[in-house]
């Protein structure tokens, strides 16, 4: 056969979510294989890149023997030889079909291709059989017709039977028809009547030929025998009969039943019923005759898709002699039931295998994986398959064309998380009801080197002691892969450093296999304390990653360096020392100082005497200080020597000892014993827990000092308030003479609460230029701490002038300080004026201070005198220069002359801190204190005493008194 074939390329857009491409050709059967067909870069235009040797790949599915694709350019070639008749048998098209990919950079095209198989005209009719006889009775009709064996060939269209020729004869023509299932075949028809005696039989020859060019032609031999006259023939119902037959019916089935009649009596009415001798072997497999009822049954199973028609004649003849058979054509039309499940084939992308796919785990989102055919040999409804994937949500299905799906990712894939996924597809029909068929499917990831190696920690501690040994073992550096294969496979080595002007690579190797560590010098902790050694692990792959620690080597100090000693200098390991022959015992001659190359307990030095002790001289272990321990008797000419020994606390420990000589001269020791000032060195030299807890334990005793304190005074106050009333003693110290004319003697002698809280009605003002005065209703409404006891106490002190807020308002004489002497002044006096000038404490600091001579000379108060300070003194302005003098219990000592007690002039004025906590004074302001509070704002004055002189102690409040007089 020539390489002649036809091209036809269609380009169409399917429905489907893919945009794909089909391609159609045409070659012809019988071509010798490697014929080419096409060339699908070529005829597409597809871009080819020359670097890879794989730009197509075919899909392999059902007749993928047949065509070839070459990888490089897609070019199409015949596989191997093509029977058309072998593989589409009477098919009017026939079309082979697969699926070919086209890898376009990082993408992909899915090229559908229809191959057409065009029939050649490679067979020749052939009959069944070589010569056959067929009978005729004498008193024939003209027009008789006498069906004969049809043809058979196998190829189709133009190259099929096309007619039937008869030899050259005077009774007989044939007419060609052409049965329900496609076959043309012919019928004998009497021209002329026979006559038997005349010519018994006649030989025919009958050809068929095809259509093809050239044509080819088949012949048989007929041989027609004439019988003797029969007075009538069976006759059937009907001549001919069409009948459904479903494929799926059972063996045994009836299809029709058959029934001829004839007129004669006896044997020659009796009628038998069988095929016609031209019905072939194939029919009689499939369908029998009962030969006495005529019903036609199925004998085998019959399949819509070998073949969906059959034709066959029955005949009926009678028993007589020289019967003339009658004839029945049946046709049979076989209906298509959905008896074939779909078939699945999986073709995927790159397998090695069986049933098995691979796909990189680098893939991205929507990479084919795999391509699935599937196939249903069923017509119409039955014959249309839907496909579904089942198993992970990381692929899914992709319709590509009309029976043809694609597998492919639906999302990123990660071989170290999922290696291997199982998936089911299922393919079902749409019959009723509907059959399918499920394979099971594997896709497998593919290794890629998209893992670096993996530290367990960034940074390693090793410790190493000093003074190993040259090539001793370190440790392992070790990391870790997950990739497979030579992507996981890793090498280790050393970054390039410099240490201390070194290369790293001089202090420690490194195995590149296993990653262990090993010195290459003794390392000295005196030195180098520490070695951070670089370590970069590489994988195998391509590209090649890598991943960085650091082992970081911590050089563990040994005991390896002895102490020694800086002080005093040593020359010859000894040194000399001179002191005073007097030096009494405690006398400090010299400190032994050394030092050590060591840390930590290596470095810890002790010292001791070893030689020596008993001479007259002691070392403090701890700060190696030489002291005189006795009374020295040497004399000038006399040297002393004495080995000192410095050791440390390693182990084992390491010593340096040293010889002092000690040599006397005159003079005399400093005038500060060296004992004291090392007995108070060591005092300072407590342990810090010590002085915490003589910190602590004096504080608990404070307060537990404190607390009892409290608990009597309130014991004694709870007491005085259940006796209730007030007591009176009368005290009258004198006052100055200077000072009777402008005031009265305020001697106080009241038991009561002298210093009681009295809080301030709601709302009123201490001392405001905008305040007005307080009526007495408003002061009677002030209550005192003992409220019941307060109107006994009114009474006793009605009509004369006391405290501030006790009583009536009377004017009374204020003492206050100005300059450096007490005047005294009316309670309503309007040029008092209470206001410091807040310079100091000195006289002539204040504003109105007087320094004229012609009023008293301030006397000091004892310097142990207690004081407490009142509130209105703080509303004055004054701070704490403003102070009122307690009341105080008689002294003997001082009740016999006039004494009118001062305040000292000094920074700070002496205060009973625990009277302001336990007796905080509330006076409640009277309108006559108000007044004098008003003014006095607008005056200065050192100090304003409202109360007598103070003795040199403070009373307890139940023994303070006050004295009540009236107004003369």
């Amino acid at each position: 056969m020539g390489r002649e074939f036809e091209l036809l390329i269609c380009f169409c857009i399917q429905t489907t979510e893919s945009e794909g491409n089909t391609v159609r050709y045409q070659t012809r059967e019988e071509d010798a294989p490697g014929t080419v067909i096409g060339n699908l870069a070529k005829d597409m235009s597809l871009s080819v890149s020359h670097s890879s040797k794989i730009n197509f790949r075919m899909m392999k599915q059902f007749n993928d023997s047949f065509i070839r694709v070459r990888e490089s350019d897609g070019q199409l070639s015949v596989g191997e030889r093509i029977d058309r008749e072998r593989i589409c048998r009477h098919t009017p098209q026939c079309l082979i079909t697969f699926d070919v990919v086209n890898f376009s950079k990082d993408r992909y095209k899915l090229i559908h291709v229809e191959v057409e198989i065009r029939d050649v005209n490679d067979n020749s009719p052939e009959f069944p059989n070589r010569e056959s006889v067929v009978e005729i009775s004498e008193n024939a009709a003209l027009g008789s017709r006498i069906p004969l064996d049809p043809a058979v060939d196998a190829d189709v269209g133009s190259n099929y039977i096309q007619s039937y020729q008869i030899s050259v004869n005077s009774h007989f023509t044939i007419d060609v028809l052409q049965r329900a299932d496609g076959v043309k075949y012919a019928e004998l028809i009497l021209m002329k009547e026979l006559d038997r005696e005349t010519q018994p039989s006649y030989n025919i020859e009958l050809v068929a030929k095809d259509g093809g060019s050239p044509y080819r032609s088949g012949s048989t031999k007929i041989t027609v025998r004439v019988t003797d006259f029969n007075d009538n023939s069976p006759v059937f119902d009907q001549n001919s009969f069409s009948v459904s037959l479903p494929e799926d019916a059972p063996v045994g089935t009836v299809i029709l039943d058959l029934n001829a009649v004839d007129a004669d009596e006896g044997l020659n009415g009796e009628v038998v019923y069988g095929f016609g001798k031209q019905v072939s072997h194939e029919i009689r497999e499939l369908f029998q005759v009962d030969n006495k009822s005529g019903r036609v049954t199925l004998r085998s199973p019959v399949d819509f898709e070998d073949k969906s028609t059959y034709e066959l004649d029955v005949q009926a003849i009678d028993l007589g002699a020289n019967p003339i058979p009658s004839v029945c054509k049946i046709i049979i039309h076989v209906t298509d039931v959905n008896d074939n499940p779909p078939e699945i084939s999986i073709t995927p992308m790159i397998s090695i295998a069986t049933g098995v796919a691979y796909i990189s785990e680098a893939a991205e989102k929507d990479s084919l994986v795999a391509l699935i055919s599937t196939l249903d040999r069923d017509s119409g409804v039955n014959s249309q398959v839907h496909c579904t994937l089942y198993g992970h949500d990381h692929f899914k299905l992709r319709q590509a064309h009309e029976d043809s799906y694609m597998i492919v990712t639906a999302a990123s894939l990660d071989r170290e998380r999922i290696s291997e996924y199982n998936l089911t597809v299922m393919a079902e029909d749409f019959g009723s009801p509907p059959l399918r068929k499920i394979t099971q499917f594997t896709i497998r990831l593919s290794d890629e080197n998209d893992n670096a190696p993996h530290f367990a920690r960034a940074v390693y501690e090793v410790s190493v002691v000093e003074n190993n040994a040259p090539g001793a073992y370190i440790t392992t550096a070790e990391a870790s892969d997950v990739d497979l294969g030579n992507n996981g496979k890793i090498t280790y080595r050393l970054v390039d450093s410099v240490i201390m002007g070194s290369p790293v690579n001089t202090f420690v190797s490194l195995n590149s296999v296993s990653g262990s560590i090993y010195a290459l010098r003794s390392f000295n902790y005196e030195v180098m304390k520490q070695l951070d050694v670089h370590i970069q692990a590489s994988d195998g792959g391509s590209p090649q990653l890598q991943s960085t620690a650091i082992i970081r080597l911590k050089i563990v100090d040994q005991n390896d360096n002895q102490p020694y000693i800086v002080e005093p200098p040593l020359y010859k390991g000894s040194a000399e020392i001179f002191l005073p022959r007097d030096a009494p015992a405690g006398y400090l001659v010299t400190q032994i100082r050394a030092t050590d190359a060591d840390e930590g307990i290596n470095a810890q030095l002790s010292f001791k005497i070893t030689d020596g002790g008993h001479l007259g001289f002691s070392i403090n272990k701890d700060t190696g200080k030489v002291l005189v321990n006795r009374k020295l008797t040497y004399d000038l000419t006399d040297s002393v020597k004495v080995t000192v020994a410095v050791s440390d606390n390693g182990s084992p420990p390491m010593t340096s000892t040293a010889m002092i000589i000690f040599s006397f001269i005159e003079g005399t020791p400093p005038s500060q014993p060296s004992s004291a000032q090392n007995s108070n060195e060591e005092l300072f030299e407590w342990d810090i827990s010590i002085a915490i807890i003589i910190v602590l334990a004096g504080s608990c005793s404070v307060l537990l000092l404190a607390i009892i304190l409290i608990a009597t005074i309130c014991s004694r106050r709870k007491k005085e308030t259940s006796e209730g009333g007030y007591e009176e003693k009368a005290e009258t110290p004198d006052v100055e003479k200077a000072e009777s004319s402008h005031m009265d003697s305020l001697i106080v002698n009241h038991k009561g609460k002298a210093f009681d809280a009295h809080p301030f009605p709601e709302g009123l003002p201490l001392a405001s230029s905008n305040t007005t005065e307080t009526s007495s209703e408003d002061s009677r409404q002030t209550t005192g701490i003992f409220e019941p006891n307060a109107r006994p106490m009114e009474a006793k002190l009605k009509g004369y002038s006391t405290l501030p807020g006790y009583g009536k308002e009377t004017v009374r004489p204020i003492t206050i300080w100005k300059g450096n002497s007490f005047t005294t002044i009316s309670a309503r006096d309007p040029q008092i004026s209470g206001k410091d000038s807040g310079k100091g404490d000195s006289d002539f600091n204040d504003s109105d201070s007087d320094i004229s001579a012609d009023v008293h000379k301030k006397e000091s108060p004892p310097m142990n005198s207690l004081w407490a300070c009142t509130s209105e003194c703080k509303v004055l302005g004054h701070s704490d220069r403003c102070w009122s003098p307690s009341a105080t219990r008689p002294n003997t000592s001082l009740a016999c002359g006039p004494h009118l007690s001062t305040f000292s002039k000094t920074a700070t004025l002496p205060r009973d801190a625990r009277r302001e906590n336990y007796y905080p004074p509330h006076i409640p302001k009277t309108s006559g204190l108000q007044s004098v509070y008003e003014k006095v704002q607008h005056q200065e004055f050192d100090y304003i005493l409202v109360g007598p002189p103070t003795p040199a102690r403070i009373q307890e409040t139940d023994e303070i008194s006050i004295p009540e007089y009236t107004n003369s």
